[in-house]
């Protein structure tokens, strides 16, 4: 289903800053979630539960905004990752599910919510966001592939005994192959923007671990509220300098998937 004519997209333009973004934001998402969890001692329970008022605000005024706002778009999906990093921790720690459990569920949990999206509106294109019934699938899909892809980020480096670096560098090597097959093949562009979207994350979740775990665990151990300042304060910075505007996305050129 098509937006109605002369309907505003309510998300960015799909450039190379908006993945730069991204990164950082999925990084900054996860050193905030493990700040307020872990540094401040609340758990994962309770910060899923601050994070779940948060995310809905966020939403919500992202469905009323009438027009695509660059500020109040980063702020929502940093609100997905925070959500994302404590939901995905609460789901394979605290309920003892365990990575491989909690990543399958979450993957269909993904994969249903892009299906029920499709059978709805014809299309997931981010290129249709524009009406806040699509609004509405679209933040459900991200919020699943943030948790998703925290979940996948643990799994590598704590499972798979890759450590943050190593973890990093697997998922990086996912982009670019993606990369590539949006440039040199036919591949639908939407199904590359989701995967893409769905591996920057756990890109970021071994970054930000690798910034804030200890020494002994193969982390920075720097700070999580020193690091999430930093993040944000770059991410804002660029939010500022890079062009930020609604425009046409991955999908769009008849290949609505």
């Amino acid at each position: 289903m098509k937006p109605p004519a002369g309907a505003l997209s309510k998300v960015p333009e799909v450039t190379l800053g908006f993945w730069v973004i991204k990164v950082l934001a999925t990084t900054l998402g996860e050193t905030g979630g493990d700040a307020v969890t872990m540094s401040m001692n609340l758990g994962y329970a309770i910060g899923s539960f601050i994070f779940i008022g948060i995310f809905a605000a966020a939403v919500a005024a992202q469905i009323y905004a009438k027009a695509f706002h660059p500020f109040l778009y980063w702020v929502t999906i940093v609100a997905t990752t925070t959500l994302g990093t404590t939901l995905a921790d609460f789901v394979d720690r605290s309920i003892g599910i365990g990575y491989f459990g909690g990543s399958s569920i979450l993957f269909l949990g993904l994969i249903a919510s892009l299906a029920v999206w499709r059978w709805s509106e014809g299309s997931i294109s981010v290129n249709t966001v524009a009406t806040p019934r699509v609004e509405i699938f679209y933040w459900i899909a991200i919020l699943f592939s943030q948790t998703l892809g925290t979940a996948l980020g643990d799994w590598m480096a704590d499972i798979n005994g890759l450590g943050y670096e190593g973890g990093a560098v697997v998922f990086a090597i996912g982009l670019a192959i993606v990369a590539a097959a949006y440039f040199y093949t036919k591949i639908s562009h939407t199904l590359l923007f989701w995967a893409a979207f769905i591996l920057t994350r756990p890109l970021g979740a071994t970054l930000g671990d690798l910034l804030d775990k200890p020494h002994d665990q193969g982390g920075l151990e720097i700070s999580r509220f020193v690091a999430s300042g930093i993040l944000a304060a770059i991410i804002v910075a660029l939010i500022r300098i890079v062009p930020q505007r609604a425009g046409v996305h991955p999908g769009s050129r008849a290949q609505s998937a």
